[in-house]
């Protein structure tokens, strides 16, 4: 059975240790401590909701939302921004489970629907999100400005 809680503080340690895993997927250079304060800031400052599931007592997963408005639509909605199942989970209905609480918050907050991006190369997200009803953006471009790093 899997259970989704809302994610604490008290499950950091094993939170960082899947956003980490998460992070790689993305091929970002490993940097527990800087995940760990992300993390930590998040959740202290109530910036985002983190739902992590557990399966037998077993953290195997997380999904982390951003609250954003809409003003051509006047409304809210939600950046789902992170979605992560351990490898020995994955095809067991974590992620649904997961996107499920997330579709549940939205709906809680009367929110207009869930944003989602991936990379056109994450087989398993982009089979997953349009079976989770999530569909693909024809009509728009998305552009991203990136500032320069010291």
């Amino acid at each position: 059975m899997i259970v989704i809680e809302t994610a604490s503080l008290a499950q950091l340690e094993v939170l960082t240790k899947m956003f980490e895993a998460y992070r790689k997927f993305y091929r970002k250079p490993p940097n527990p401590s800087g995940a760990r304060q992300f993390l930590q800031d998040r959740l202290n400052l109530e910036e985002s909701i983190i739902f992590i599931a557990s399966s037998q007592g077993d953290y195997c997963g997380f999904t982390q939302l951003y609250p954003l408005f809409s003003s051509t639509n006047l409304s809210r909605l939600f950046l789902l921004n992170d979605l992560y199942v351990a490898p020995d989970y994955r095809n067991r209905g974590v992620g649904k489970a997961l996107i499920t609480a997330a579709k549940e918050h939205a709906l809680a907050y009367n929110a207009n629907g869930l944003l989602l991006e991936t990379e056109k190369t994450n087989a398993p997200g982009n089979h997953l999100y349009p079976l989770m009803g999530f569909q693909k953006d024809e009509d728009h471009h998305y552009y991203f400005w990136e500032a320069a790093t010291v």
